[in-house]
């Protein structure tokens, strides 16, 4: 049987699903550094806008937690953030998240999010549990704790869901830098990181 997951992520194949990235949700975390976790999240989602990878927003109870961070929400103007219906925390429960990602047509989901031992780690296992190749990207997450962070990824990782990072997920999508893209996302997306200023 063919291992799919051997097969890199491209612009074809993938998707990226991100998870209640809220004000609120991020000042509950402490696992580390938020600043961080959020400048994983945004480079990746412009990563996503510049190679037209699609992507699929979603929310919990914006009304307390407020509205998806403007920084990613403003770069697909005209795509709804789905907030969630049913308020609970695997987003996949919730019929117009999971339309939008068969909607997709792809095998290969990205997914992110705030906590990650809950709203991440519930959403990423349903995606495994579908069938679906799915993808991990661990530093634009936190949590309340260290710990919670720390086994959060660890039930991921032994439920079958891939990790990857922000600057590889990048690369990934990227391929090499004979990308007609590379320039806008080395700017736009790898700028976001202070390594990447000085190549």
């Amino acid at each position: 049987m063919k291992n799919t997951k051997l097969e890199l992520l491209n612009v074809k194949n993938s998707a990226l699903v991100l998870v209640d990235y809220q004000p609120a949700m991020f000042r509950g975390v402490g696992s580390g550094d938020r600043t961080s976790m959020k400048n994983s999240a945004i480079a990746a989602a412009r990563a996503a806008s510049i190679l037209q990878v699609p992507v699929v927003l979603t929310s919990i109870y914006p009304a307390g937690n407020g509205e998806f961070i403007k920084d990613i929400a403003s770069l697909f103007p005209k795509q709804e953030v789905f907030a969630r219906k049913v308020p609970g925390f695997d987003a996949f429960d919730d019929e117009q998240v999971w339309a939008a990602v068969k909607k997709t047509g792809r095998s290969k989901i990205v997914v992110s999010g705030l906590w990650t031992s809950m709203c991440f780690a519930y959403t990423a296992i349903h995606g495994v549990r579908e069938g679906l190749d799915v993808y991990g990207l661990m530093d634009a997450a936190g949590d309340a704790s260290h710990d919670a962070h720390k086994y959060g990824v660890k039930r991921m990782l032994q439920a079958g869901v891939v990790p990857i990072t922000c600057l590889a997920l990048i690369s990934e999508w990227m391929h090499d830098w004979g990308n007609p893209k590379s320039g806008e996302l080395k700017e736009k997306a790898y700028g976001k990181f202070d390594a990447m200023l000085r190549l």
